[in-house]
């Protein structure tokens, strides 16, 4: 009690007449302490955030017919109507209804063909001469029912951020259409035929058995999207699906679904899924890979074939682990310069304090007795740095979520201890080697200015 009281004494006093000191130690811990929990905060939520943001790519899955999807995909564009198989679209709701449910951010299903398009005329009721367009159906923002979900909606708009539109979008929430629907031209093929926002088309499809459909189109708005669809005339699924009299009949859905960087146990999963015991199987099922939500797709679609398309979800993941790569590399960085700032520090403070070490190695004071008052000083420095860091990092986890994502970041609280730990361990590591060669000097060496 004795020893204790008297090292209490010892602290005070050192605090009291070495407070600049001490506050450029708390300042650097502080410092570092802040930069490290914003990060830690960073890192723990930037993993739900980049998915969500690299959802910019699109789809990453593709559901399409088994037999569809066994031929090239040359082939199994260029096949007539007719040889095709089709998905049901009253499955779509089976999308929403696997393990991994809550992490499908939408899907979209396509249907396209070839049909005869003509053009109004401006002043007359004539019209244009037919030519050859493609034609996708699809959903923009689409009311469709699923398990336990009241008034879900999906559809390109939710699935394909990338796509850009001038004029208005299609509204398709209810299929609630006039005579006339609305459809959006893409861009290529909008400017091949002349073509601008309020040109009313006549649209007509032959089927294999002569009967012909026909169907009157306004172009809401032209279409950029860097891919197929700058070329073809995009409309409601359940227009096209009538013209080309496949009611309730989709070709493909494009499915977006947050999704965790592959690993060895997915990339053994996506070679051979036989080839996982019982304990790997359960662990790959039960974790958000792109090929176990294919999976579980598969198995909730009859008749379907679902593959993952790699090209977005192999960049989702190496985007997210440089950038957790990156934020490992400057905290490690940031501990080691706090570390050796305060090594820096405690090495000018103890070589000031050096008569002090002599004289109380001259009274008898033990070596471990000597280095415990520095290393309770860095600790007390540590303490008071890391909670004002914590709070700081919190601050600024908070500025870098709204400034790069639009909102703030999750602060999990387990962050702070963690940063409490490691503001102590780099005070520690810091005062350790000026502490302990001060300490093993002789007494006379101190007191005569040999330290």
């Amino acid at each position: 009690k004795r020893g204790i009281t008297m090292l209490a004494r010892m602290l005070f006093q050192s605090w009291r007449f070495g407070i600049k000191r001490k506050l450029l130690a708390i300042i650097t811990i502080f410092l570092a302490a802040g930069l490290v929990s914003a990060l830690l905060a960073v890192s723990i939520d930037i993993g739900d955030k980049m998915a969500k943001e690299l959802k910019s790519y699109g789809a990453n899955i593709l559901v399409e017919p088994a037999s569809n999807a066994a031929l090239p995909d040359e082939l199994s564009h260029s096949a007539s109507l007719s040889s095709q198989d089709f998905l049901d679209e009253k499955e779509l709701p089976n999308i929403k209804d696997i393990f991994w449910r809550n992490n499908i951010v939408g899907f979209a299903p396509l249907l396209s063909a070839n049909v005869q398009v003509t053009k109004s005329s401006q002043n007359s009721t004539a019209l244009s001469s037919p030519k050859t367009i493609n034609v996708l159906g699809t959903f923009f923002d689409h009311n469709i029912a699923v398990p336990d979900e009241e008034d879900y909606h999906t559809g390109q708009r939710i699935i394909s951020p990338y796509w850009k539109v001038e004029g208005e979008w299609v509204d398709d929430l209810n299929n609630d259409f006039g005579e006339i629907v609305p459809a959006l031209a893409g861009e290529q093929l909008a400017k091949s035929n002349g073509w601008k926002i309020g040109d009313k088309l006549s649209l007509s499809y032959t089927n294999d058995n002569g009967e012909n459909q026909q169907s009157a189109v306004e172009i809401k708005g032209i279409l950029s999207t860097g891919g197929t669809e700058d070329n073809q005339l995009v409309m409601p699924l359940s227009t096209v699906q009538n013209l080309l009299g496949l009611e309730g009949k989709v070709q493909s859905v494009r499915v977006s679904a947050l999704t965790v960087p592959e690993n060895d146990l997915s990339r053994k999963a996506r070679a051979n899924i036989d080839a996982l015991d019982a304990e790997a199987y359960d662990r790959w099922y039960c974790t958000a890979y792109v090929s176990s939500i294919s999976h579980q797709l598969e198995e909730a679609i009859s008749g379907a074939m679902v593959r993952p398309i790699w090209q977005v979800a192999a960049s989702e993941g190496v985007v997210i682990g440089k950038i957790q790569l990156l934020l490992a590399v400057v905290t490690f960085a940031a501990l080691i310069a706090a570390a050796m700032g305060i090594a820096s520090l405690m090495s000018a403070g103890i070589i000031e304090r050096s008569k002090e070490i002599g004289l109380m190695k001259a009274l008898g004071a033990y070596q471990w007795q000597i280095t415990l008052l520095f290393y309770c000083e860095a600790v007390l420095s540590a303490l008071v740095g890391g909670i004002f860091g914590c709070l700081a990092g919190w601050g600024l986890a908070k500025f870098i979520g709204a400034a790069l994502f639009g909102a703030p970041l999750d602060f999990a609280w387990i962050v702070v201890p963690c940063v409490l730990v490691l503001s102590i361990l780099i005070a520690v590591i810091g005062t350790w080697f000026p502490a302990h060669k001060i300490a093993k000097l002789y007494p006379v060496e101190v007191l005569y200015g040999r330290a």
